[in-house]
C-alpha cells in the first residue's frame, strides 16, 4: 500500500507531485488557502490521471482545523490514516515573513505565525513522520533561527526525532539555484518499529545524500555569464557546462514552444525597450534579470517582484518556460482561466519537481533501509 500523505499550504502542489511520481506515496488530504492554486493543483492532477485525494480537499485558513470541533474531526481521519497505512504531513508554511528579499517580519508576520500553526497540528495530531519546508532565512538568520529551535523542542517534545538539512534544488537536477531548508521527522512509536534507537541514531541512518544527482559544486562550474542579446540568436552550447541543468534543455525537453501554455506571459505596457537593452545572462538587477540559456535560472520568485526575461525574445519567459525551469513534467498544465499573477505566484512559491521527489525518495530509502515494509 502507498504511504498516505496530508498535504497542506499546497499550492499547485509540485512538493505533492514529487511524492506522488515516486509512485511509494499517495496524498489523501489537501489544504490550501486560496482558491485559484487549489482549482490549479485539481486541473493539473485531473490532466495527468491523478486520483482526487481520499480525503478530500479543505480550502481554508489552517488555523480553522486547530478549532476544537475540527481538530477532533482531524485527528479521527489521521488515526483511520495510520490504521490502514503510514502516514505523513508534508508542508511548506508561506515564507516572505522569514526571507530577507520578502517581509522578514518573522515569527510576528502573518504567514511566520503559519509555521507555528503547522508545529502545532503535527503535535495533536502525531502522523507517523512530517516534512517541513521553508527559506533559508529560516535557518540562517538569528532571530529567525531562534524561532526555527523553538519549533523544533516543541516537535522534540511531541516525542519526535528530528533530522534538517539546507539543501539546493540543484543537486537534484533542477535548472535553478534555489535553497530550502528542510526538517524531517520520525515519531518515536514508528522509530521503535523500524529499530532506530535515539535522535543521534536517527540523524546518523537517514541519508540525505541517497538521491541526490550533484554537488552544489556544480555552482562554481565555468558556467557563461553575459552574451550580448541579439533577437532569435542561435547559439551552441558551451563544453564545460552540464546539459541538464540548462534551461535551454528543459525549454527543449518539454516543448515549451508548444506547450498549453506557451502564450501565458505578461506583455510590457509601454514599448519593449527595457526587453532589448539587458544582455543574456545578466542577472545583476534585483528586477529584471535575463536569463541564459546555458546556465541554471536564479531562484524563480515570479511573485516576489522578480522579473525574469527570455533569453533571446523581447519578452518576460512564459508560465510553460516557469514550470520547466521548475523541473515539473511537461505533462503538468495550467488552466487558461487563471490569472497570469495567481498562475506565477503560484510557479514561485512551488517546491522544484526533482528537489521534491528526491527527498520523498530519500525518505522511502530510509524507511526500506531500516525494516519498513509495504
Amino acid at each position: 500500500m502507498p504511504i498516505n500523505i496530508f498535504s497542506f499550504f499546497s499550492g499547485a502542489g509540485f512538493l505533492d507531485l514529487g511524492f506522488e511520481l515516486t509512485n511509494f506515496y499517495k496524498v489523501a488530504y489537501v489544504n490550501e488557502f486560496h482558491r485559484p492554486f487549489n482549482h490549479i493543483y485539481r486541473f493539473a492532477r485531473a490532466n495527468m490521471g491523478i486520483e482526487e485525494p481520499i480525503y478530500g480537499h479543505f480550502i481554508g485558513d489552517v488555523a480553522q482545523v486547530l478549532e476544537k470541533e475540527n481538530i477532533k474531526a482531524f485527528n479521527r481521519l489521521m488515526s483511520q490514516s495510520k490504521a490502514e497505512n503510514l502516514t505523513g504531513i508534508i508542508g511548506g508554511p508561506p515564507c516572505p515573513d522569514f526571507s530577507v528579499a520578502g517581509k522578514n517580519r518573522g515569527r510576528h508576520g502573518e504567514n511566520g505565525k503559519l509555521s507555528g500553526t503547522y508545529v502545532s497540528i503535527i503535535c495533536q495530531s502525531k502522523p507517523d513522520f512530517f516534512l517541513f519546508e521553508n527559506v533559508k532565512g529560516l535557518y540562517r538568520t538569528a532571530k529567525h533561527r531562534a524561532f526555527f529551535e523553538t519549533l523544533k523542542e516543541q516537535l522534540r517534545n511531541a516525542n519526535y526525532y528530528l533530522t534538517e538539512q539546507l539543501i539546493n534544488s540543484i543537486e537534484y537536477g533542477a535548472p535553478q539555484d534555489r535553497e530550502r531548508i528542510i526538517l524531517i521527522g520520525i515519531s518515536k512509536h514508528l522509530a521503535t518499529k523500524l529499530k532506530i534507537k535515539s535522535q543521534k541514531d536517527f540523524e546518523h541512518k537517514f541519508n540525505w545524500e541517497s538521491s541526490k544527482k550533484y554537488s552544489r559544486d556544480v555552482l562554481c562550474n565555468p558556467w557563461p555569464t553575459q552574451t550580448a542579446y541579439k533577437e532569435q540568436s542561435i547559439t551552441t552550447m558551451p563544453n564545460d557546462v552540464i546539459e541538464d541543468l540548462t534551461i535551454q534543455h528543459w525549454w527543449e525537453k518539454n516543448d515549451v514552444m508548444n506547450h498549453p501554455n506557451a502564450n501565458m506571459f505578461f506583455k510590457p505596457r509601454a514599448g519593449i525597450t527595457r526587453f532589448t537593452s539587458i544582455d543574456e545572462g545578466d542577472v545583476s538587477k534585483k528586477c529584471y534579470k535575463r536569463l541564459h540559456r546555458w546556465r541554471y535560472s536564479p531562484t524563480a520568485a515570479y511573485g516576489n517582484n522578480e522579473v525574469h526575461i527570455h533569453p533571446y525574445l523581447p519578452r518576460r519567459i512564459s508560465v510553460a518556460e516557469a514550470l520547466a525551469i521548475q523541473s515539473l513534467p511537461a505533462t503538468f498544465v495550467i488552466p487558461e482561466d487563471v490569472s497570469l499573477s495567481d498562475a506565477f505566484k503560484t510557479i514561485g512559491n512551488g517546491v522544484p519537481f526533482l528537489a521534491a521527489k528526491g527527498i520523498a525518495e530519500a525518505l522511502y530509502n530510509f524507511f526500506h533501509e531500516n525494516g519498513y515494509k509495504d
